[in-house]
This record gives structure tokens, sequence and C-alpha cells, in this order.
């Protein structure tokens, strides 16, 4: 098992923007484990969700302290997006991973998520003002129905984060911000990511159970991550988060378009 220093250099820049924007690792890690590294997507994807799990526990942890976890979320997330996590490995199981079909669902649906998170990450408050304009001219959905339409969410992100690794932060965040408009944006983001940790560690010890995962990349992923996401939180109040969020967008939607193109 050798130590790959560039694999800790690059989960302490990720890990730094992912403490200055709160934008899942997902979105930048496994896109950059295949451009840079050449890393096979299912590696990356498998060895970046269990990255994910790990590094999310301590969010979990963060946020359950200060009360900041809606856990009837969590769980009519958790009940739909386990279940479709553990179908999504089961097919991923039974096909050739290595195959040129395979590889390039993996990395197109990987380049179209990028785009989306790149729109919400811009137009996140115009999507939100848009959504509950259009609800508020309708009766207000009962807790029956909301409850369904996050199940609903929660199989959505399960067969995406699965397939990519990315999906649970700000498509998953802005979506339930439209469905509960009346609760704290922190409460929001906090049950979203306690619902992450299950979700990557399913997907994880998955992709481990059909050896698609590397350890050592693991390893020095957390090395360089870890310090990084610490930086990060101590950086996001002295830099103007929306100038980020932008210079972000842009970044993904060029390495989507590499992916596509590709």
């Amino acid at each position: 098992m050798t130590f790959e220093p560039l694999y800790s250099l690059s989960g302490l820049m990720v890990g730094a923007l992912v403490g200055i924007t709160g934008v899942g690792g997902g979105s930048l890690m496994t896109p950059l484990l295949v451009l840079l590294f050449g890393v096979h997507p299912a590696t990356a994807v498998g060895t970046d969700l269990l990255y994910a799990a790990i590094t999310k526990t301590a969010g979990t942890a963060v946020h359950g302290m200060h009360g900041r976890v809606n856990w009837r979320i969590v769980g009519s997330l958790a009940a739909g997006s386990v279940p479709a996590a553990l179908l999504m490995l089961w097919l991923m199981a039974g096909v050739d991973r290595k195959s040129i079909g395979v590889t390039s669902s993996i990395t197109t649906a990987l380049g179209w998520l990028l785009v989306m998170t790149a729109i919400m990450l811009v137009f996140r408050s115009q999507i939100l003002a848009f959504a509950r304009r259009v609800i508020g001219e309708r009766m207000p959905p009962k807790p029956a129905t909301i409850a369904f339409f996050t199940v609903v969410l929660g199989i959505v992100l399960g067969v995406l984060v699965t397939l990519t690794s990315v999906g649970a932060g700000a498509m998953g965040v802005t979506i339930l911000l439209v469905l509960y408009p009346r609760l704290d944006v922190r409460e929001i983001v906090g049950s979203d990511i306690v619902h992450a940790v299950p979700l990557t560690l399913v997907g994880g010890m998955g992709y481990w159970f059909i050896g698609e995962i590397d350890w050592a990349m693991l390893l020095a992923l957390l090395v360089g991550s870890i310090p990084g996401i610490v930086l990060g939180s101590l950086l996001a109040p002295k830099l103007h988060e929306r100038t980020i969020r932008i210079v972000l967008a842009v970044t993904l939607t060029i390495v989507a378009w590499k992916l596509l193109a590709g």
C-alpha cells in the first residue's frame, strides 16, 4: 500500500472548499480523481463514498450537539435512500464495471449532476422563490404529502449518490428547502448532512464488498481533507461566500464539460 502525497494535497484543497461553501466533497473529489489522477470512475465513486461517510460523521456530531437535526426528515430520506442504494449496489455488482458502457454511464451521470449542482449553487435563491411562489398559489400540501415527497427525494438521492457520489449536497438541500419552507436553513443543512452518513456508509461498504475501494487513496485523502475542512471553516467568515460559490460553480461547469466531452 503506497501513500501518495498528491492525494493528501487534493484532500486538503477539497476539504477547505467544503468548509467554506458547505458543498459536499463528492461533487469535487470524484471528478478530480477521475480527471486528474485517472482513477476508474467506479473506484473513485466507491472510495469517495467511504471518504464522505467518515468526514460527515464529524459534521453529524456538531449539528447534533447544537440541536440542528430534524430526525423525522432524516428518517423519511433514509427510508427511500437506503433501499435505493442497496438496489443500485446489487445492479453494480452484476455488471462489468470496467466495460466502456458502464464507465460511460457513470461519467455522463456525474457530468450532468455537476451541471445541476453548479446551477443550484448560483441560482438557489431564485429557484426557491419561484417554487414557493408556485406552491403558494395552491393549497398548502398536507404533512403526509410532504413526507411522501421526502421519501421520493430519498429514493432519487440514493440512486444518484450510489452511482456518482454526487447529489446529497446542493440538490438535496435545495429541494428540502422547498418542501420545508418554515424550517431554519441550518436545520435543513444539518438534517441533510446527518442523512448523508448512513447513505454514503451503505454505498461505500457496498463498493468495498464488490472490490472497488482503494484503501491507500482513502487514507491519503483523509490525511489532507480533515485539516482542510477545519481550515475552510475558520476562513469561511472572512470570505465572500457568494463569490466563492460562483467560482466553484464555474469550476464544476468546466469539469462537467470535460467529463461529458471525453
